[in-house]
């Protein structure tokens, strides 16, 4: 059996919050999307969904930057340039009257909160590995999916009450909040003698190292499916739920709800992965995702929205499985990299993302009268996943 190392509960609240600055960057803007539009003159509301997307491209890019340096330098003065990065750029989004300039702002978000989403990452497999390093990461997305249930209940709240300048403002203080306990409770997790010495081909380096390890790729592609499909409903389910099926006000309320399951499929996991094994969940869990969609896909075909609550349910299904396989699948594709856990972390976030972001772009712009499209590229996201995961050399458990 594995060493059961202890689980240190400040380490893992600590890189909860971390991760979770890019949630609240993202969650805390969706109601507001329709009136940051108007406020700024866009009049193609497929537009809106850029606000979105455009974070994640920057989340890939960030990630190439960050990595790498980390593993030269430690994890939490990288961390420190990357938070940086993103006080500069939430103060571009909240000064802009151009919603080009406001992209760019988005994108330089993207840019430096990658730097706490990917090395807190790190800092994870620096500490545990194996099905101990996914019972951590289960954990984390326990906490971390909270965000999505609070968030866009605060950002209407702020919108309606002041502006929707003021949803940057209160992420920007939330984050030096969450900043500042890290400096002053967390200790650095890659020591002296374990950093390698930085040089202009180290991430060259590190990608030929990264393919070298047919897990890491193929769980990375695997995530780059599930990131993607989950991306497409991100920057959609303002249209959906607010156009579509003219819920505005309850939105926050149902994005909550739907956020719940996903919380409470992540605790699971934490308390059977390391007995049941990471891999065997993820396989189940992606089975059930493509098997729902499909059937969606099949009753609704060339049909209106079907009434809320069926939706309400599908979507459930749907990321109930979500919820075992977001942790799963990044401890899987890190498992056999942790030698370069900075630049792995930061090439399978790049290419996992990047992925989403193209997968997003194509799937979103066909969801305009109905949901279908939606699940039809939760379909074809989760039987290519699928196919990649069963035709990759079973993973040896640690003994």
């Amino acid at each position: 059996m594995q060493n059961q190392p202890k689980l240190k509960i400040e380490f893992i609240a600590i890189m909860a919050l971390l991760m979770s600055l890019v949630a609240l960057s993202i969650d805390g803007i969706l109601p507001a999307l329709a009136v940051i539009g108007t406020d700024l003159g866009v009049t193609d509301t497929q537009d809106h969904q850029l606000l979105i997307t455009m974070i994640f491209l920057g989340l890939g890019f960030g990630q190439l930057i960050f990595g790498p340096l980390s593993d030269s330098y430690g994890r939490k003065p990288i961390i420190y340039v990357g938070f940086l990065v993103f006080v500069i750029a939430s103060i571009i989004c909240v000064n802009t009257n151009s919603y080009e300039v406001l992209i760019a702002g988005r994108i330089l978000q993207g840019i430096g909160l990658a730097s706490p989403r990917t090395l807190s990452i790190a800092m994870i497999r620096d500490s545990y590995e194996g099905d101990y390093m996914a019972k951590v990461m289960s954990f984390i997305v326990m906490i971390f999916i909270l965000i999505p249930i609070i968030a866009p209940t605060l950002g209407q709240y702020l919108m309606l009450t002041y502006n929707w300048q003021a949803i940057f403002n209160v992420q920007l203080v939330l984050g030096i909040l969450v900043i500042f306990w890290f400096w002053k409770r967390q200790q650095e997790t890659l020591p002296t003698e374990k950093r390698i010495p930085f040089r202009t081909t180290l991430l060259v380096s590190g990608f030929k190292e990264f393919f070298k390890h047919k897990q890491a790729v193929a769980f990375t592609l695997i995530s780059g499916f599930i990131t993607g499909s989950f991306m497409v409903y991100l920057s959609t389910t303002q249209h959906i739920f607010e156009i579509q099926y003219d819920l505005g006000e309850d939105f926050p309320l149902i994005f909550a709800s739907l956020a719940v399951g996903v919380g409470f499929a992540t605790y699971l996991n934490g308390v059977y992965v390391v007995r049941v094994g990471m891999k065997r969940i993820a396989l189940v869990s992606l089975t059930a995702y493509s098997l729902s969609s499909l059937l969606y896909v099949v009753l609704y075909y060339n049909q209106v929205n079907p009434p809320l609550w069926i939706l309400l349910t599908f979507f459930a299904l749907q990321f109930t499985a979500v919820g075992f396989l977001f942790g799963n699948l990044r401890a899987l594709a890190m498992q056999s990299i942790g030698h370069i856990a900075g630049v792995g972390a930061a090439i399978n976030g790049f290419i996992s993302t990047v992925m989403g972001v193209l997968i997003a772009s194509g799937i979103g712009a066909y969801i305009t009268t109905t949901a279908w499209p939606l699940f039809l590229g939760f379909t074809v996201c989760g039987f290519a996943s699928m196919v990649i995961f069963i035709f990759n050399k079973p993973l040896e458990r640690t003994i």
